[in-house]
């Protein structure tokens, strides 16, 4: 039987990909987690790997193709063995649809089995969600040149039209090339400067559309690291292993999300969706842009193994060898800059995720201590939260919980 390659779901909120080069042809014999095209998603440029061995046939998708995920984009063949006949589509009478949502889809014209629905029965919300991302129809210019014109989300048009932007211009990075709100967003902002490359422009598309879409708000704290830069030094002679003090904050992060699940949370369509897994993404700067690579259940790992893990996704992000597997799945992401000397600064929250953590350098500062002024080591955090899913109540107390752990570590063991 064939082995569909597929277009992946690399993360939450993601609904295509783009076919950026095959880097095998069609009549190629591939192996078995065989690199077989390089694909674009919103966050990084990744291989995917051949499903199975055999000969590559029947590639649908060509090099800047914009593909939904979950759709076939090649076949891998036994040798000798022939494609099956595809499928003919199902009838629109075996749609569940209600009646309202039928007539919606008979006025835009839109195809009841491309419509996706969560419930297993098509409702009205779901057939405009679809019209709202679909492709529109070409159109010939009035003076009898063939032009183009861009499909658009009714929210991008309006915004476009706001903002004077042309949105038959606009690149878009919806479904089948529709424009979105964040392209129009991203025109305003870009500068097509040479020599900027895939990641550094999808880095700043999803910070723009971070930054245009959800409503953010900051919380700082101040915290002491005196017992956190003891702890550091005592696990390093203890374990022999090359721990940082960003593997210390994983942890304790890590500790703080567990105690208040509603910071390990996404804002996705109209509702707060709470993650299973505590996965921290880590903001990795590369030659190339930024890059988050995601430490999967990381408050189950010991120190060690954080420490491990983070230097091997570190280390494969920096040489442009992150797997699928490597981006998937974040809900929650760290960005430390105090190695660079950073005092304090405000990340963008990484859509779909709530929150992200800035982390500033550890310095001696004046403090208070036992109603005297002192000298400490103290290091600065900024939570940076959407509001859609977050509220100020419920950030301050993750970010008092978290500021508790770095000062005392020890209540981890208690």
């Amino acid at each position: 039987m064939p082995a569909s390659v597929i277009m992946p779901a690399l993360e939450l909120a993601q609904e295509t990909g783009k076919v950026l080069r095959w880097l095998k042809a069609p009549g190629d014999t591939v192996r078995k987690g065989e690199p077989i095209v390089e694909i674009e998603t919103d966050k990084v440029t990744v291989e995917i790997e051949a499903p199975a061995s055999g000969v590559l046939q029947d590639v649908t998708a060509r090099a800047g193709d914009v593909v939904p995920v979950g759709k076939t984009i090649a076949l891998i063949l036994a040798p000798g063995e022939a494609a099956a006949a595809p499928s003919p589509p199902a009838a629109a009478a075996t749609i569940k649809a209600s009646p309202l949502a039928r007539k919606i889809a008979e006025q835009h014209g839109v195809d009841l089995a491309r419509v996706k629905t969560a419930s297993g029965r098509i409702e009205k919300a779901d057939v405009l969600a679809h019209v709202e991302s679909r492709t529109e129809s070409v159109a010939p210019a009035a003076d009898g040149t063939a032009a183009r014109l861009s499909a658009a989300s009714p929210k991008a048009r309006r915004l476009a039209q706001e903002r004077g932007v042309d949105v038959r211009a606009l690149r878009g990075s919806g479904p089948s090339g529709a424009v979105l709100a964040a392209d129009v967003g991203v025109a305003l902002s870009r500068a097509d400067a040479p020599g900027v490359g895939t990641v550094w422009r999808i880095m700043a598309e999803r910070m723009t559309a971070s930054w245009t879409t959800a409503p953010h708000f900051y919380l700082v704290r101040e915290v002491n690291v005196s017992r956190l830069v003891s702890w550091r030094e005592r696990a390093s002679k203890q374990t022999g292993a090359r721990l940082t003090y960003t593997d210390l904050l994983v942890k304790l992060v890590a500790a703080a999300l567990s105690a208040h699940p509603r910071v390990n949370a996404s804002w996705k369509d109209g509702a707060i969706a709470l993650n299973a897994d505590v996965n921290i993404g880590l903001a990795v700067a590369i030659d190339d842009g930024l890059v988050v690579p995601v430490i999967h259940r990381a408050d189950t790992l010991s120190l060690v193994e954080l420490a491990a893990r983070r230097e091997d996704v570190v280390g494969r992000a920096q040489a442009g060898k992150l797997r699928p597997a490597d981006i998937q799945g974040g809900g929650f992401t760290l960005s430390n800059l105090g190695m660079y000397g950073v005092d304090a600064f405000n990340a963008i929250v990484n859509p779909p995720q709530a929150a992200i953590l800035a982390v500033g350098r550890i310095a001696d500062r004046v403090v208070a201590l036992n109603g005297q002024p002192a000298v400490q080591p103290t290091m600065v955090l900024t939570l940076s939260c959407d509001h859609r899913a977050l509220d100020g109540a419920r950030g301050a107390r993750f970010l008092g919980a978290l500021a508790e752990l770095i000062e005392e570590p020890l209540a981890l063991l208690v």
